[in-house]
C-alpha cells in the first residue's frame, strides 16, 4: 500500500496593511491520500481571547460573510461561490483596513472523517502619521532680557507605530518631545524646538526630520527675527586736524526690521 500524508492548513504567519489599504490573508488546504471531505471553513478573528467569525464557506449552504465585515471582506476565488464549491483555497481579501482590524485570524477547516484543522495569521494595521512643522509665531522678537522660547513645533500626528523626530541646524538650541497615545491606538509625537532669540538667528535654517518605519520626511523653516539696531559709526581714523579736508563719517545701523531714519547730533 501506498504511504499516505496528514491534512494540513497552511497560512502566512503575519501580514500588515495601512489604514485604508487591501490584504490578502492566505489559507490553502493540503489534502490527505486518500482525500478527506471538508465540510465547512470558517474565518475567525481572534483577540484578548475571543472569537469572532468573520466569513464561513459551507458547500451546501454556500458563502457567508458576517458584519462588520460583510463590505470589506471576500473570498478571494471564484471558485468557493461556484453551486459545487473548490474550498482548497480559501484565502480571503480584506479592503478598506481599519485599526481595529489588527488581531490574529483563523482559519478552520471542518473534515470528515478527521475533524478540525486550522492554522492561524497575525495582522498588523499601521497608520501613516501627517506632518507639519510650524514656526510659533511668524515673527520672532529678540528681548534685551536674553529669554529662552519655543520658536518651532514639529508634528506627526496619529501614526501607528510612533514617528522618531529630530532636528537639523546650525542654531544652539534645545529640543522637548512628548508622546500622546490616542484612544484608537495611534500615537501623535510633538516637538518643540526652544532658543533665545538674537540677531545671529535671523534667517537661520531649522529642519525637522520624521522618521517613520524606514520613511524620512524633512520639512524646514527659515527664522525671522526682529532685533533693535546695532549702530557703528565709520570714517574716523584718528588722524583728523585743523583744516584736513575730503573727511566723512558714516552712519550703520544692523537691524530688523532694517533702519529707515537716520539722525545726527553734535
Amino acid at each position: 500500500m501506498g504511504g499516505g500524508h496528514a491534512q494540513s492548513v497552511q497560512m502566512d504567519s503575519t501580514k500588515s496593511g495601512f489604514v485604508g489599504s487591501q490584504v490578502e490573508l492566505r489559507c490553502q488546504f493540503v489534502n490527505s491520500n486518500p482525500p478527506v471531505k471538508i465540510s465547512q471553513v470558517t474565518w475567525q478573528k481572534f483577540l484578548n481571547g475571543t472569537k469572532q467569525n468573520v466569513a464561513i464557506a459551507n458547500p451546501t449552504m454556500g458563502v457567508s460573510v458576517l458584519p462588520p465585515f460583510k463590505d470589506r471582506v471576500a473570498f478571494k476565488h471564484p471558485a468557493v461561490r461556484h453551486r459545487t464549491p473548490s474550498l482548497e483555497d480559501t484565502t480571503i481579501t480584506f479592503s478598506n483596513l481599519r485599526l481595529s482590524d489588527e488581531a490574529a485570524y483563523i482559519c478552520e477547516y471542518t473534515t470528515f472523517p478527521a475533524g478540525n484543522r486550522e492554522n492561524m495569521v497575525n495582522l498588523t494595521v499601521f497608520a501613516q502619521p501627517a506632518t507639519r512643522l510650524t514656526l510659533t509665531t511668524p515673527i520672532i522678537v529678540a528681548r534685551p532680557q536674553k529669554r529662552r522660547m519655543t520658536v518651532a513645533t514639529c508634528v506627526s500626528a496619529n501614526g501607528k507605530p510612533p514617528s522618531v523626530i529630530t532636528w537639523d541646524t546650525r542654531l544652539k538650541g534645545e529640543a522637548t518631545f512628548q508622546e500622546t497615545r490616542n484612544a484608537n491606538g495611534t500615537v501623535t509625537v510633538r516637538s518643540n524646538y526652544m532658543l533665545v532669540p538674537s540677531r545671529e538667528t535671523h534667517k537661520q535654517k531649522l529642519t525637522c526630520t520624521v522618521t517613520y518605519r524606514k520613511e524620512r520626511i524633512t520639512e524646514s523653516v527659515v527664522l525671522n527675527v526682529q532685533y533693535e539696531p546695532e549702530v557703528v559709526i565709520e570714517g574716523f581714523d584718528g588722524n583728523w586736524y585743523l583744516n584736513r579736508q575730503d573727511v566723512q563719517l558714516t552712519c550703520k545701523a544692523d537691524a530688523n526690521p532694517p533702519v529707515t531714519v537716520y539722525q545726527w547730533k553734535l
